[in-house]
């Protein structure tokens, strides 16, 4: 059994509530403990594989992300689609119709939307038993705190994206050069929008990028492609055959 999001353990902003739901927590995660997982790798989308050595994220890590959604969302969805537990703790504008519109299975999704300075608690108890968790931390760490969660990820076989900075990380992982699609000169709707997205890792030094649109226009993860279309009112140029007597010159010359 599991936490869905028909009983999340949203953790309360109130500071005498906060301890309650971290153990109310603590015990929802213990009917779902499971064994370390054996896989080295998580699945990435195909449009982000190149990204990374080995096509996906490695077990037992962890990676610092730009703080962008759109980007959370595209690393978690092809996890959840193969049937993996996702948590995303300390982002509370992260939405649940967005999630669902990266392909995100919600029964299999945990949101703690506001930990307040309990965000370490919660993320340490769920990588006990989650996969795949995306973090906003509330609060600098002590290097031992980074360090005894370090430990935990290894042990468990889960994966930490964190939106910030984190000590240890096994790589980066950034979005950047946006360019919003849809607007002509006053007229037309955005409809996606174009990022390129750069991972630096300890086993690739050398920066590997790729282009795709974060959203795309059914708002998920869609590879950039190069389309030509017509310009707006502009009258399509007829095709002009040559006279008969210039192709006599030309197939004479």
């Amino acid at each position: 059994m599991g936490i869905g999001l028909d009983a999340v353990a949203a953790l309360s902003p109130a500071s005498d509530s906060r301890a309650g739901e971290v153990l109310r927590l603590r015990r929802e995660i213990s009917r779902m403990q499971r064994r370390r997982s054996d896989q080295t790798l998580l699945p990435l989308d195909p449009a982000l594989e190149s990204l990374l050595p080995d096509g996906g994220l490695a077990t037992g890590t962890s990676y610092t992300l730009s703080p962008s959604p759109s980007l959370v969302l595209a690393l978690l969805s092809a996890a959840s689609q193969k049937g993996h537990w996702c948590a995303v703790i300390g982002m509370p504008t992260l939405g649940v119709e967005a999630a669902a519109g990266f392909g995100i299975d919600l029964s299999r999704l945990i949101l703690v939307p506001d930990p307040g300075d309990r965000w370490f608690a919660a993320t340490s108890a769920l990588a006990e038993v989650v996969p795949l968790i995306a973090v906003h931390p509330g609060t600098r760490l002590r290097d031992a705190d980074v360090s005894r969660l370090s430990a935990r990820l290894r042990d468990r076989g889960s994966t930490l994206l964190v939106t910030g900075v984190w000590p240890q990380a096994e790589g980066s992982i950034r979005v950047h050069d946006p360019q919003w699609n849809g607007l002509g000169a006053g007229w037309g709707l955005l409809s996606d929008r174009t990022v390129t997205v750069t991972a630096h890792t300890r086993n690739r030094p050398l920066p590997a990028s790729v282009r795709v649109r974060l959203p795309g226009r059914n708002g998920a993860l869609e590879p950039a492609t190069t389309e030509l279309t017509a310009l707006p009112g502009l009258p399509a140029r007829p095709v002009v055959e040559p006279a008969p007597d210039l192709l006599r010159w030309a197939e004479a010359g």
